[in-house]
C-alpha cells in the first residue's frame, strides 16, 4: 500500500510548519481566544509564546466569548431565552431575527455584563441585532485583516499521545462562525448586502483554516461552520438581494471547496491516529523510562471507556490481555484498522469522479458487523474506532452536495436576473451562469430541478436513499409541534433539497 502512496505514520498527516507572519491562524483573534480558554500558561505558551501577553492580545480577550449569546462572566443563569435554529435554510426557512431581537432586548436590560449596546426604544430586528453584535466588531474586522493571509496551521502541539491532543481553536471558530451568520442575515435585512458578502467570505475563509488538520473532529466543526454559510447565502437568493457580480463572486467561493476530498483526507488521519494511538502505548516517548513497562496498561481504562455498557465487561479482561500479552497482538490491531479503512472505508468515496456510493457504506457496516460478531485480540479496536467515525462519510456526501446545490441556485438566480424568470431545465445554465453544472454526489446523475407554479423551483439530490422521492425532506427525530428548523434534517430519508418559501 505504501508503494502505491498510502501513509501510515502519524507524521505524515502532521502539516507543514508556515511563516508566523503569512499565517491566518496567528491572527491576534485566536491568540485572544487561546488566551481566555486556557488556564494553563505552560500551554498558552507551547500554542502562541511571549505573543499571548500583548496589549493588543490582551484587549481582544476583554471581548470573549465572542458568541451569539455573549454570556459574560457569571450571568448565564439570567439570559433570556436563546433562539435555537438547526440550519433553517435546509427547510426553506430564514433565521427569525425577531426571536434574536428580543433575546438581544432582554439580555441588554437584565444582564449588564453582556456589554452590549440597546436602542432606548425597539428598532427593526435587523437593526437591533446588528447593535447588540456590534460589541464584536474589533474581533471582525481584525479576523477580516488577516484572513487575506495565504496560509492556515494551528500550531497543534503533535508530539505525546495523538488521543490527547488539544484542539482549542475549533469550539472558538464555530462560535464565531455564528456570530458572523447572524450579523450576514441581519446585514440582508438591513439593506447592506455588500457587508453580508464580506461576513459570508470571512466564514468561507474559516472553512480553510483547518483544512490541513488530520483530525476528524476538525473537519465535522468545518461542515456546523458550511451550514452557518449557507443560511445567508440562501436568504440573499430567496429575496433576491444578489447582485449579478455578487453571485459571480459567491460562485468563486463555493467552487474551491472539495469535501469529498477533506473526507476522504480525514479519514486517512483518523487512521493515522488510530495506529499512532497504539504505537504510543507500546512505545511510549513521554513516560519516564523507568515507568515505560507500565504504559501498555493505558489500554484498560481507555478501551472500557470507548465501549458500550453491555460491552464494557468484556473489554476489560481483553484490554488486560493486549496490555501485558504478545506484542504481536497490538500489531494485528494495527493491522485490522488499516486494513479496514483501505478495503471498505476508502472505496466508499470516489474523489476523482466526486462520488459517494451508499451500497458501498452499507457493504462496510455489513463487514463490520462481521468483525463484531467474531471478536478477538486481533481485531477488538476495530469494532471500538471504526464506528466513531464511519457514519461521517454521509455527512460528508451531504455537505458537497449542499454546496453543488447553493451553486446551481446561484446560477438559476443569475438566469433570472438576466431573463425576468427561472429556465424551464437546468440545461441552459452552462457554460453563462454557471462553468460546469455539478452532478449529483450520490450516482453521479443530473441534479433533479423543476418548476413551480409560483414561479418558483425545487432542486435536489436523490439523497442517502437513492430513491427520487419528488424533493420531499424528512425531518429528524424530535418535537415537531413548534418548529421543525430547531431539528437536524434526516439524512438517511427523503432528498436533499434547496428550494423557497412558496409566494
Amino acid at each position: 500500500q505504501e508503494a502505491q502512496g498510502e501513509k501510515f505514520g502519524w507524521q505524515s498527516v502532521v502539516p507543514p510548519p508556515i511563516p508566523d507572519d503569512q499565517n491566518f491562524a496567528f491572527s491576534p483573534v485566536w491568540v485572544a481566544a487561546v488566551k481566555y480558554g486556557y488556564f494553563n500558561d505552560e500551554k498558552l505558551k507551547a500554542w502562541y509564546g511571549d505573543r499571548a501577553y500583548r496589549q493588543d492580545i490582551s484587549n481582544l480577550a476583554s471581548l470573549f466569548p465572542v458568541s451569539v449569546s455573549t454570556v459574560t462572566g457569571t450571568n448565564w443563569w439570567r439570559l433570556p431565552q436563546l433562539p435555537v435554529n438547526s440550519n433553517p435554510w435546509t427547510f426553506s426557512k430564514s433565521l427569525d431575527l425577531k426571536r434574536w431581537q428580543s433575546f438581544y432586548r432582554g439580555l441588554g436590560s437584565s444582564n449588564a455584563a453582556a456589554g452590549i449596546l440597546i436602542a432606548p426604544h425597539p428598532q427593526t430586528p435587523a437593526q437591533d441585532v446588528l447593535l447588540a453584535l456590534s460589541k464584536f466588531d474589533p474581533v471582525i474586522e481584525q479576523l477580516r485583516q488577516d484572513s487575506k493571509l495565504p496560509y492556515s496551521r494551528f500550531p497543534i502541539q503533535y508530539d505525546g499521545m495523538p488521543a490527547a491532543i488539544l484542539l482549542p481553536h475549533l469550539g472558538v471558530e464555530s462560535q464565531i462562525a455564528q456570530v458572523l451568520q447572524v450579523r450576514a442575515v441581519a446585514e440582508l435585512q438591513n439593506g447592506e448586502n455588500e457587508k453580508a458578502l464580506g461576513d459570508i467570505k470571512l466564514m468561507i475563509r474559516f472553512l480553510d483554516a483547518n483544512r490541513t488538520e488530520s483530525f476528524l473532529i476538525s473537519h465535522l466543526v468545518r461542515l456546523i461552520i458550511l451550514n452557518f454559510t449557507l443560511q445567508p447565502i440562501w436568504e440573499g437568493l430567496a429575496d433576491h438581494k444578489w447582485s449579478d457580480a455578487q453571485l459571480v463572486d459567491l460562485d468563486r467561493e463555493l467552487a474551491g471547496q472539495d469535501f469529498l476530498a477533506d473526507g476522504k483526507f480525514s479519514m486517512r488521519g483518523e487512521r493515522s491516529l488510530e495506529i499512532a494511538d497504539i504505537e504510543f502505548l507500546q512505545h511510549p516517548t513521554l513516560a519516564p523510562a523507568h515507568l515505560s513497562f507500565l504504559a501498555p496498561l493505558s489500554l484498560v481504562p481507555m478501551l472500557a471507556n470507548m465501549s458500550s455498557d453491555d460491552g464494557r465487561a468484556m473489554n476489560i479482561p481483553r484490554s488486560l490481555a493486549l496490555a501485558v500479552g504478545p506484542s504481536g497482538w497490538l500489531e494485528q490491531n494495527k493491522l485490522s484498522i488499516a486494513q479496514f479503512n483501505i478495503f471498505w472505508q476508502l472505496p466508499i468515496i470516489d474523489e476523482n469522479a466526486k462520488i459517494v456510493s451508499p451500497a458501498k457504506f452499507h457493504a462496510a457496516e455489513d463487514a463490520l458487523d462481521q468483525e463484531k460478531k467474531h471478536p478477538s485480540l486481533k481485531n477488538v479496536m476495530v469494532s471500538l474506532f471504526i464506528p466513531d467515525w464511519h457514519n461521517a462519510v454521509e455527512k460528508f456526501a451531504h455537505a458537497q452536495s449542499s454546496i453543488n446545490l447553493a451553486r446551481v441556485a446561484i446560477a438559476l438566480e443569475r438566469y433570472r436576473l438576466a431573463h425576468g424568470e427561472f429556465p424551464e431545465s437546468l440545461a441552459g445554465l452552462a457554460p453563462q451562469f454557471i462553468a460546469q453544472i455539478p452532478h449529483d454526489v450520490i450516482n453521479g446523475g443530473s441534479l433533479l430541478y423543476r418548476r413551480t407554479p409560483d414561479g418558483q423551483f425545487v432542486l435536489y439530490s436523490v439523497g442517502w436513499n437513492e430513491t427520487d422521492d419528488g424533493g420531499v425532506l424528512v425531518a429528524g427525530k424530535g418535537d415537531l409541534s413548534h418548529d421543525e428548523s430547531k431539528l437536524p434534517i434526516d439524512l438517511n430519508q427523503g432528498d436533499w433539497v434547496w428550494k423557497y418559501p412558496a409566494k
